[in-house]
């Protein structure tokens, strides 16, 4: 199992496994709104880090969930170092209750700012993407940075519908590849792994990243990676009953509508991360059983 840190009013409990703790959930009244879980995989280090934080913002159903996959020799301490500072940032470029494009990307680009300035640690060759979506209301503002992913669970007369909120920003994507080649990066897959796309420079083939935006990688980010995330808003209907927010790891191996399918077959709230983390590495174990399978994070937030 992976690492929680799950916050209930003053009680905090922590789970460890031997490595660091990696998830957070914040819980500021009694009743829990959706869980977060973590499977570390067999490439080292579980490099995803995530928050569910209730009561975010200045509304009481207020909620954040932000997921981080970092990548690297550094990648676990970039993906944690974002999750710990990022919260705090997004609330300081909000002065209303409206939570408009312009703040999102203003925070996000002063994260990656004050990533570069840091002593502690060492994202010139590490970083991490992130898919962050707050609710106020009914109201999700989503911001997309790389290639995790928020899908909706809808509830319609023939079960539950996904409905992906987020386009997975690879080095493929066009108008991604356009602005890398127009920086002088170069996009290309390796004769072994074709159907991995990836942003190399444009002298020598280093590093060869398999996202087109992310925190850090400060080597990239003048061969067109880019901080800047997407960002888009959904309104939500008496239909939505669920969102889950998932690393590569696990969309690498399980489509949208088997990982809605997971959630809404689960026993509880608190089941269907660690559902939908068991059913990804299982996927992993018998789709590329001779691969080492990737770390596999979820969120889940009910409506």
């Amino acid at each position: 199992m992976g690492n929680c840190i799950s916050c209930v009013s003053s009680n905090i409990q922590v789970h460890e496994d031997g490595f660091h703790e990696n998830c957070l959930h914040i819980v500021e009244r009694s009743l829990k709104v959706g869980s977060v879980h973590s499977r570390r995989g067999a490439q080292g280090l579980n490099q995803d880090a995530a928050i569910l934080r209730e009561g975010y913002g200045s509304t009481e159903d207020g909620v954040l969930c932000a997921l981080f996959d970092g990548h690297g020799i550094y990648g676990h301490k970039v993906s944690m170092f974002v999750r710990n500072q990022l919260p705090a940032l997004l609330l300081n470029q909000i002065s209303s209750l409206e939570w408009d494009e312009a703040c999102v990307v203003s925070s996000f680009e002063a994260m990656d700012e004050l990533l570069r300035q840091s002593e502690d640690v060492d994202s010139t060759h590490s970083g991490a993407t992130a898919v962050v979506v707050i609710k106020q209301g009914a109201d999700l503002v989503i911001a997309n940075l790389g290639d995790s992913r928020a899908v909706l669970g809808t509830i319609t007369e023939f079960g539950v519908q996904a409905t992906q909120l987020t386009v997975d920003l690879k080095p493929d994507v066009p108008a991604e590849a356009d602005r890398i080649k127009q920086s002088k990066g170069q996009v290309f897959a390796l004769e072994d792994e074709t159907h991995i796309p990836r942003i190399w420079q444009p002298e020598e083939n280093i590093p060869g990243l398999a996202m087109s935006r992310a925190f850090g990688d400060f080597n990239m980010k003048s061969y067109g990676l880019i901080a800047i995330p997407e960002v888009s808003h959904h309104r939500l209907n008496s239909e939505d009953h669920f969102l889950v927010l998932a690393s590569d790891g696990v969309w690498d191996v399980l489509s949208n509508e088997e990982v809605v399918s997971v959630v809404w077959s689960a026993e509880n709230k608190e089941a269907a991360t660690e559902a939908v983390t068991y059913r990804a590495r299982a996927a992993w174990s018998h789709n590329f059983p001779s691969a080492r399978p990737d770390d596999c994070t979820a969120i889940c937030l009910f409506f």
